[in-house]
């Protein structure tokens, strides 16, 4: 077993001793635990998870499903890049969510504005899906559909080759796709990205890096 049980443990006693965890002498992903819990991943608005250490390759279609929670309007949700211009993202700015794609010829956005600033930061879950189809883009927030006019029709594909950053990247990372450089803080649940019949459920416990991220447990009410 190489990666560690996502699970509250407490009143461990060793040799009729009980050990103290409140006054550890080191700590590494270890987060309190919560009296309600919720099924998700909690990114403490701090760090990021990174997913597939050898490179994502979105190439010409894509699609990304996922559900967040978050009290904040500003937040990267999902960043993939490449070395050159190539590359996708998700992120929210000021209670939007903006999905953009660079398929080398320049950057497109789909945005989602909702009613009210904060009526997609609640605390309540929302479905969020972006779909990439060689030049055209979507974005589904909770069933309302948002499309966008791809003026360069003759780039058809994101030929991005780095980590699948998930609610935040580090600094020295470049995303060619992202304007914001604020860490989701929140919770997402059911990440999964689909190409053509094959889809991927990412589990968060199996990120590669995790910096502020606490998979498989969102606390029932923000904290």
């Amino acid at each position: 077993v190489t990666h560690s049980i996502p699970a509250c443990i407490g009143s461990m006693t060793i040799n009729s001793k009980q050990l103290d965890n409140e006054s550890p002498v080191s700590i590494f992903a270890v987060n309190k635990c919560y009296v309600t819990v919720q099924d998700g991943t909690f990114f403490d608005g701090s760090g990021f998870a990174a997913l597939v250490r050898e490179g994502y390759k979105v190439r010409s279609d894509v699609n990304i499903t996922l559900e967040f929670r978050t009290t904040a309007v500003h937040g990267v949700l999902l960043g993939v890049s490449s070395a050159k211009v190539d590359a996708v993202g998700l992120e929210i700015v000021n209670g939007k969510v903006l999905f953009h794609v660079n398929n080398g010829a320049g950057r497109i956005t789909a945005t989602y504005e909702p009613r009210g600033t904060n009526s997609l930061c609640d605390g309540k879950w929302h479905k969020l899906q972006a779909n990439k189809s060689k030049h055209r883009i979507s974005l589904i927030i909770d069933g309302n559909v948002v499309q966008t006019d791809n003026p360069y029709t003759q780039s058809t594909s994101a030929d991005t080759n780095n980590p699948i950053y998930v609610g935040g990247y580090p600094a020295d990372v470049k995303q060619n796709c992202l304007t914001s450089k604020s860490s989701f803080h929140g919770c997402l649940r059911n990440f999964v990205l689909t190409k053509g019949q094959q889809a991927e459920l990412f589990d968060f416990s199996r990120a590669f890096d995790l910096r502020g991220v606490f998979p498989h447990s969102c606390p029932g009410a923000e904290h």
